[in-house]
């Protein structure tokens, strides 16, 4: 779209090859600034009465946009125009700010056209035109063209966001095929060999080379398509010193360096120059927050290391490090362990750094020192259950069925109350049966009486005298039928309000009743601790139901029988309370401590330890 009028006092043949240029250094721009320059040329050699355009763009600060581009003279002060690019900003949309109609028409009034650069709801920056005074519809005419052009900047930020997004997937997808690597062998060296040579591929180095710290120095640990090497040669000697290098600075290192100033790679420029690399890269192993060891990367021929591979060989390293640090020290012996251990500890405690580890020691001798003398007093420790003194069983006096419950677990209940009744209607029909049956013997005997048939009158007798026990006993049953309270107490266990209606065999407990005013107290004592238990000796008792308020015991007896709940044994040890609580129930639970005398503090915190040491060496050493 070439424009009509032309721009300043160009000749029409002059404004066509200036857009020709224009759109000559577009098509072939080699960077960003080039391509946003020519862009804006050629935008502006679209219009008529343009006479100055600025292209804003993010600078990568948050809110912060710098000039890209100015038309016509870059060396232009275009500060005026910042306004109209802030509003289009600010409002994003497309702008128009044309002078007064009213007031009298000036050769200085200008129309500035503003259009913010908008991607993915992300603003990128914004153009704003300065053009001569004309009708409004030209005006409308260079917002939907600037609209339009905007779509060359939005294609370029949506080209590099893909590319941005193809580079972190391919750096992800490096990283995953590391880490697979290094996780394929179980031991360290294959795995390590593996990871470099994989690196050496993928990144088209000629020697990748891996080590790892001891003794405050790095030792070469595997080198790409190299099964074994001599760690005496020149090779490994200046590969080591550069690792040094890297362990030194705790950085990563490149050679030749990205930036100007190259401190730092005194090493790598000697292992450069004397295995004639074009460029090295070392970069840390990190595990646990600390450089662990080094990669070291080696190209012969091709370009030196940008800043987009140093960081992928730095992400390389972040992720190897605990991986093949893991290994390493999963694959060392015992005594290698042990030995290691104790350096760490004598040099955090001994050496120059880690004073809060020192500070620590002193803290903890002095508390062993003050423990050794100091005596308090030992408590024993036991899971503790609240029972009645006596405590009666109400059971079933015959098989049959439930008919009515009155009470429940946790019911209070007086003497003579009734608890339950079981069904009674077979022994009613019973007796009436039977009562029958007496009847008629009873006129049979009254007729053998009358004849005088003394053979018949004793059978018939001793056929009544049947038929009357049998009533007997169903008279019996028929009392038994309703369960009462012996005694003035608390229904402990037994709730018959869900089974009314099913069979009951007889013997089979109902119901158990404990008195409110007799408990006793049965801790449950472990046997390692069995033997620092006397009787007489007193305790407190702390229930879950009344933890604020513990109570005084006496221990009265130690049962010799010993229980095992979970892979423990534990002896039953009863225990009455001083003065007891109108608020203890039976069942009650809780955490009961036996005084068993005045200890060593530090008899009481390690006498455990050192008896299970005792029983260990009675085992296995004698």
């Amino acid at each position: 779209m070439a424009g009509t009028a032309p721009i300043y006092s160009l000749t029409t043949d002059d404004r066509g090859r200036a857009e020709a240029a224009a759109w000559a250094r577009f098509s072939a721009a080699r960077d960003a600034a080039e391509f946003c320059a020519s862009w804006l040329a050629v935008l502006c050699s679209q219009l008529e009465r343009v006479s100055g355009a600025l292209l804003l763009l993010s600078s990568g600060g948050k809110g912060a946009f710098t000039a890209a581009a100015v038309w016509p003279d870059p060396a232009r002060d275009m500060q005026y125009l910042t306004a109209a690019a802030e509003r289009a900003l600010r409002e994003r949309r497309g702008i128009v700010l044309a002078p007064d109609a009213s007031a009298a028409p000036t050769r200085d009034q200008s129309a500035y056209v503003g259009y913010p650069i908008e991607v993915s709801g992300v603003l990128h920056g914004a153009v704003v035109l300065d053009l001569a005074p004309g009708p409004e519809h030209s005006l409308q005419r260079a917002l939907r063209l600037l609209h339009w052009a905007s779509a060359w900047l939005v294609d370029q930020f949506r080209q590099q966001e893909l590319r941005t997004r193809d580079l972190r997937l391919a750096r992800l997808g490096l990283a995953a095929d590391l880490v697979a690597t290094a996780t394929q062998e179980r031991r360290f060296a294959p795995s390590a060999l593996a990871v470099v040579n994989e690196l050496a591929a993928r990144l088209h180095c000629d020697r990748v080379s891996l080590g790892f710290a001891d003794s405050g120095s790095i030792e070469v640990a595997a080198i790409s398509h190299t099964a074994t090497f001599d760690r005496r040669t020149n090779l490994v000697r200046l590969i080591g010193e550069a690792m040094d290098e890297v362990l030194d600075l705790d950085v990563a290192i490149a050679y030749p360096a990205p930036e100007v100033d190259e401190l730092g790679t005194i090493a790598h420029a000697e292992l450069a120059r004397e295995l004639r690399d074009v460029a090295v890269c070392s970069v840390p192993l990190v595990q646990d927050g600390h450089t662990c060891g080094a990669l070291t990367l080696e190209r012969a021929q091709g370009e030196p290391f940008d800043q987009e591979a140093l960081e992928l060989c730095k992400t390389a390293g972040m992720l190897l490090g605990p991986i093949l640090g893991l290994k390493r020290e999963n694959e060392r012996g015992m005594l290698r362990r042990a030995r290691d251990g104790l350096m760490e500890g004598a040099a955090a405690l001994f050496g120059p750094r880690y004073p809060g580890v020192k500070l620590l020691a002193l803290v903890a001798a002095a508390a062993v020192a003050l423990c050794s003398f100091a005596t308090g007093m030992y408590r024993v420790s036991a899971k503790t259950v609240i029972e009645g003194a006596v405590q009666r069983a109400a059971v079933a006096p015959y098989d049959g069925y439930v008919a009515q419950s009155f009470v429940r677990a946790g019911d209070s209940v007086r003497k003579g109350q009734i608890l339950c009744r079981l069904d009674d209607r077979d022994l009613k029909l019973e007796q009436t049966k039977l009562a029958s049956e007496r009847e008629q013997l009873l006129r049979k005997h009254r007729q053998a009486l009358a004849s005088q048939d003394r053979a018949s009158m004793a059978v018939i007798a001793a056929q009544i005298n049947q038929a009357e026990a049998q009533l007997s006993l169903i008279d019996d049953r028929l009392a038994r039928a309703t369960l009462v309270a012996p005694f003035d107490g608390v229904v402990v266990s037994g709730d018959l309000s869900q089974l009314l209606g099913t069979p009951v065999e007889q013997g089979k407990v109902l119901f158990e009743i404990a008195p409110l005013d007799a408990y006793r107290v049965i801790l449950e004592v472990d046997e390692r601790d069995i033997d620092q238990i006397r009787v007489g000796e007193q305790g407190e008792l702390a229930l879950s139901g009344m933890p604020s308020q513990p109570l005084r015991f006496a221990v009265k007896r130690i049962t010799p029988v010993s229980t095992a709940q979970e892979g423990r044994n534990f002896f039953r040890v009863e225990a009455q309370l001083d003065h007891p609580s109108t608020m203890l129930r039976p069942g009650m639970e809780g955490i009961g401590k036996i005084f068993a005398g005045q200890r060593k503090l530090i008899w009481i915190w390690t006498h455990s330890l050192v008896d299970w040491a005792r029983l260990w060496a009675w085992k296995w050493l004698t």
